[in-house]
């Protein structure tokens, strides 16, 4: 995770930064195609920054395990139980076509969790509305170290290291 962190999560973040530069200064020249034809490349690493910002705080060499008080309680309403939620999570997740991310979210309209796939770097709530609470990174260079590219090893393996007790603050914080 150091060079997951350290090269791609950094490489979005330095993109991102060139983009908007170029984006003032379209903004101050008043070219409107030069700002259109930079919205996809402050789409797409503006996404990687705000996914993987959310992703490490679901990480930690404590984590894994269940979480506890009202979000288990909203995963038992919206998913049965933490065991179905945890399967419907990892299947849409592996499921991910090239690469994503499988995320957690909270519907504040509904009041209910939903688990959404977003392609490549897209952010799950510019793309869906939902407020992100558990984010997995399912491209390749999240897990290509480790388990090759054998996603599901690594989506069994990624439970073990949930940070259980950041999701629920994004989800208290969420129904506000």
């Amino acid at each position: 995770m150091q060079l997951h962190h350290s090269k791609h999560h950094a490489a979005y973040v330095n993109n991102l930064n060139i983009a908007e530069e170029k984006y003032r200064d379209a903004l101050e020249k008043g070219d409107v195609t030069a700002q259109v034809a930079l919205q996809p490349a402050i789409k797409f690493n503006g996404g990687g920054h705000i996914n993987h910002s959310i992703f490490w705080t679901n990480l930690s060499p404590n984590g894994g395990g269940e979480p506890e008080g009202e979000l288990l309680e909203a995963i038992k309403r919206d998913f049965g139980s933490f065991k179905n939620f945890k399967e419907k999570l990892t299947a849409v997740s592996v499921g991910v076509q090239g690469s994503g991310w499988g995320w957690l979210g909270f519907s504040k309209e509904q009041g209910r969790l939903q688990i959404a796939a977003c392609s490549n770097q897209d952010p799950l709530q510019g793309t869906t509305g939902l407020i992100p609470l558990l984010g997995i990174d399912v491209w390749e260079h999240a897990y290509y170290l480790q388990y090759k590219n054998v996603r599901p090893d690594y989506l069994k393996a990624i439970w073990n290291v949930i940070s259980w007790e950041n999701v629920t603050a994004r989800y208290m914080a969420g129904k506000k």
